[in-house]
């Protein structure tokens, strides 16, 4: 069947965050409503013109009512699909249909989590499966460290590698003022930190933090009515692999092979052509896999893309220009901050970090433990 998406029907108008790092005393749902309003005050709108709400929390399986109740509103669509860090993409895709068919004029997407605050740790901590428990894995690090272990069996990929990306992800963090960690850091930092679980270290795993995130959408032909710059959505797929790392078909290969290749079809681009990539970052062999999956580089050679300051400030790649998981915020589940910074690199709203010129962004998710993946591909005006 063919694939009929409304490519560049639809337009981001808004796109915020709230209480990035640490924001004592607020639920995750006062985040994720104090990061709406702010989106929709972006785009001119209040909370009452909302009538297609997508969100997930990380600690309410009923988030749709809750904020909905929440903003005094009454939406015709409601969405609260749990795919883990990726589900915000899949909301985008789902959004995307809802505008271009009547169901909904003002898509709102969002997400909040208190997890640093409220817990110190994940809100909602990955349990092993009956398979898995007997080796007393520390998930999600330890499936995580799973696919790093193999990738570097496979390809020699070494430690210095996986520390480009976090080096690099630093490095954005310190030009952006919101980023939870910008102290500067350098590879022997990195080399001397300590194992979580061989061969990843703290530097090799995200940030616990807490956070929210917001995009407003709207149909396209209502973009300049609410943006100087709307940022349209030209291409968005997702695909799932597995539900436990002992699943995955190939350690080396996510879905997000499939899910790129079906977003770039339908954007009618190729990798080459993206400006801008935001990936989900939440240990740095991610941004590896992705890269290689996203068709940036060869499977197995996303070692050697990264390193000598490729995807930092200044390199050739701008990827996760925000500080990404690693270094700018990670409240539980990341995907919808990709958003965020994808839309405002390319309404030219990044400040320091700013990339010069961006006009194609990739935005991608990944949820569960490598099990999840959404792909969506944003772009300027001048690209329609």
């Amino acid at each position: 069947m063919k694939d009929e998406f409304p490519r560049g029907r639809t337009a981001i108008v808004g796109a915020a965050t709230h209480g990035m790092g640490e924001a004592p005393g607020f639920s995750s749902m006062d985040l994720a409503a104090q990061a709406s309003v702010k989106a929709l005050a972006q785009a001119g709108l209040t909370p009452r013109d909302v009538d297609g709400l997508f969100v997930a929390t990380p600690d309410d399986f009923l988030s749709g009512l809750t904020l909905s109740e929440y903003l005094g509103i009454h939406p015709r669509v409601t969405d609260n699909n749990r795919t883990g860090g990726s589900a915000f993409l899949t909301h985008m895709m789902w959004a995307a249909l809802a505008l271009t068919t009547g169901q909904c004029n003002v898509a709102l997407i969002a997400y909040g989590s208190n997890q640093r605050s409220a817990a110190g740790k994940l809100v909602t901590p990955f349990r092993p499966s009956v398979f898995e428990r007997p080796y007393k894995p520390l998930n999600p690090a330890s499936s995580y460290a799973l696919a790093a272990a193999r990738h570097m069996h496979e390809f020699g990929t070494t430690k210095e590698q996986l520390g480009e990306v976090a080096l690099a992800a630093r490095a954005w963090a310190q030009l952006n003022p919101d980023a939870f960690a910008r102290k500067p850091l350098t590879m022997a930092d990195y080399l001397g930190s300590r194992f979580v679980s061989d061969p990843l270290s703290v530097l090799d795993c995200c940030l616990v933090t807490d956070g929210a995130a917001a995009i407003v959408m709207v149909r396209a032909e209502q973009g300049p009515d609410h943006a100087q710059c709307p940022v349209y959505l030209l291409g968005c797929a997702a695909e799932t692999t597995h539900r436990e790392i002992a699943s995955m078909p190939d350690l080396t290969v996510t879905g997000a092979r499939l899910s790129g290749q079906r977003a770039y079809a339908q954007a009618g681009v190729l990798p080459k052509d993206i400006d801008v990539v935001e990936l989900y970052d939440a240990f740095t062999i991610n941004t590896i896999l992705f890269l290689e999956d996203l068709g940036f580089c060869a499977k197995g050679e996303g070692g050697a893309f990264v390193s000598g300051g490729r995807i930092a400030p200044g390199g050739a790649l701008p990827v996760n220009t925000n500080g990404g998981g690693l270094s700018c915020v990670h409240p539980g589940m990341y995907g919808l901050f990709t958003v965020v910074e994808a839309t405002q690199q390319l309404m030219g709203m990044a400040g320091d970090r700013q990339v010069p010129g961006a006009q194609l962004a990739l935005a991608h998710g990944n949820g569960g433990v490598l099990s999840s993946q959404a792909t969506a591909i944003l772009g300027t005006r001048e690209t329609l």
